[in-house]
């Protein structure tokens, strides 16, 4: 479940007098940027079919409309609140009525341009920190969830029995990523795009000066009230034509996710190209003389073993950190690692590279707030100017000393130049080289530029030159 606790003395609270003005200000400014849009007429918003005219606000009246829907009262307790209580309210799938896209619908403002919220969100060169934003953005994904639950039978004043969680980030694909102004508003918008029986995909844009900087596709799950067992959601139903297209985009995506783990060289035995490839790298190291046992390793020209290519940290998490079920909220884990995956980015690259996309983040674990954290980011693989990461977050509980894997992620990166080629050592980084390569075409095809056709809105895609 993401952030719901913010700080009474974190910059957000300049709002609170503010807030009735600026909210009716940021849904103004929306509304002309979809008529500005609209008159330009070149299909550049995916997103325009989907419009309801919904505006949350800012990101802080998300944060209160968060709170205000699961009844979170304020204060730390070592000992969460029980909600047995509401079991009784939890529904029957039968029950909760088909929604559509345009229902859970909705924008919302990171108010940059304010100067006390700004200072939160940059770095010392007044560049946004990328960081920051993906806690923003996965706390607006929960905004989303509760955005599609109806539940008819609920009486009012009760708040709602369910808990969402942060299952999987399919992608965070960033555009126009160097133009993006830490002293300009930042747009999110997005809405449901798929449901299973307690599952949902989501699709969020990321908007600044009428142009997209990032498009997230995101897994939620829904919890009951005490998070025992999983909870039904609202069928989606597609309510047009845009819908079903992009209801049917979303279950091709889902097959796609299914098979893309069960190929993984991780997962399974390599492939003969895969093989073929791990060949080829060990007779690049090795030489050609392999019997040799005392032969040392020889390096090629312009690389970097991957073993010496990674920076780690241990973080300690604090209540501040937590959701409303004293777990670490997903956004700060996400946070956390996209910063120390920068900084071995920008290690590698000897400067100051941007990033491109976001890949495959797996949730697998919960980490309870006493856990301390340990992020390590590798460079797995590059091309040219791309630098592919791995980053693996562990959680070592702080009573037990025991370390388990919570997440793991794929991050792209593009320095300014041509970067050294990172080599494997041993057999494992050799998987995660074959592994890092795989990501990389993926992110590739990804990248293909979406253009929407005017007449038909179907998005075809292009390769990136």
């Amino acid at each position: 479940m993401a952030h719901v606790l913010r700080a009474p003395g974190s910059p957000y609270s300049v709002q609170r007098i503010l807030k009735p003005i600026y909210k009716t200000c940021v849904c103004h400014l929306l509304n002309l940027h979809r008529s500005h849009n609209a008159q330009k007429g070149d299909g550049s918003c995916e997103f325009e079919a989907f419009q309801s005219g919904h505006c949350s606000g800012t990101m802080l009246d998300v944060v209160r409309g968060i709170q205000a829907q699961i009844g979170l009262e304020p204060g730390y307790y070592t000992i969460p609140k029980c909600r047995a209580n509401l079991l009784k309210y939890q529904p029957e799938r039968k029950d909760l009525p088909e929604r559509s896209m345009k229902d859970s619908f909705t924008t919302a403002v990171l108010p940059l341009s304010t100067i006390p919220i700004r200072e939160r969100y940059v770095n010392h060169l007044g560049l946004v920190r990328m960081g920051r934003l993906m806690e923003e953005l996965d706390l607006f994904a929960v905004w989303i969830c509760h955005r599609h639950l109806c539940i008819p039978t609920l009486p009012k004043g009760i708040p709602v029995p369910y808990n969402f969680f942060t299952f999987l980030y399919d992608s965070v694909d960033f555009t126009n990523i160097n133009e993006i102004s830490a002293f300009e508003d930042i747009e999110l918008c997005g809405h449901v795009s798929w449901t299973g029986n307690s599952s949902m995909e989501l699709t969020i844009y990321m908007r600044q000066k009428m142009r997209t900087v990032a498009k997230a596709i995101i897994m939620m799950v829904a919890r009951n009230a005490t998070n025992t067992r999983s909870a039904p959601v609202n069928a989606l139903k597609p309510a047009n034509e845009e819908e079903q297209l992009c209801f049917e985009n979303s279950i091709e995506r889902q097959k796609k996710r299914t098979a893309k783990k069960s190929k993984s060289v991780l997962n399974v035995k390599p492939t003969s190209s895969d093989e073929q490839l791990m060949y080829e790298t060990f007779k690049r190291t090795r030489g050609t003389d392999a019997l040799s046992v005392n032969m040392p390793v020889k390096l090629p020209p312009n690389c970097k073993w991957m073993s010496e290519s990674f920076q780690t940290t241990m973080l300690h998490a604090f209540p501040e950190n937590r959701n409303s079920n004293n777990y670490i909220f997903a956004g700060f884990v996400m946070r956390t690692a996209v910063e120390i995956s920068f900084i071995a980015a920008c290690i590698h690259a000897g400067g100051r590279p941007l990033i491109q996309c976001i890949m495959d983040v797996a949730f697998y674990r919960p980490l309870k707030v006493n856990s301390f954290l340990k992020v390590t980011a590798y460079v797995v693989y590059t091309f040219e100017r791309y630098i592919q990461l791995l980053t693996i977050v562990q959680a070592l509980d702080a009573n037990s000393m025991v370390k388990i894997t919570t997440n793991v992620l794929h991050l792209t990166y593009k320095a300014e130049g041509k970067v050294k080629e990172v080599l494997p050592s041993s057999y494992q980084e050799t998987l995660w080289y074959i592994n890092g390569r795989n990501k990389f075409a993926a992110f590739q095809n990804l990248r293909g530029t979406r253009k929407v056709d005017k007449k038909s809105q179907k998005t075809v895609r292009t390769g990136e030159k």
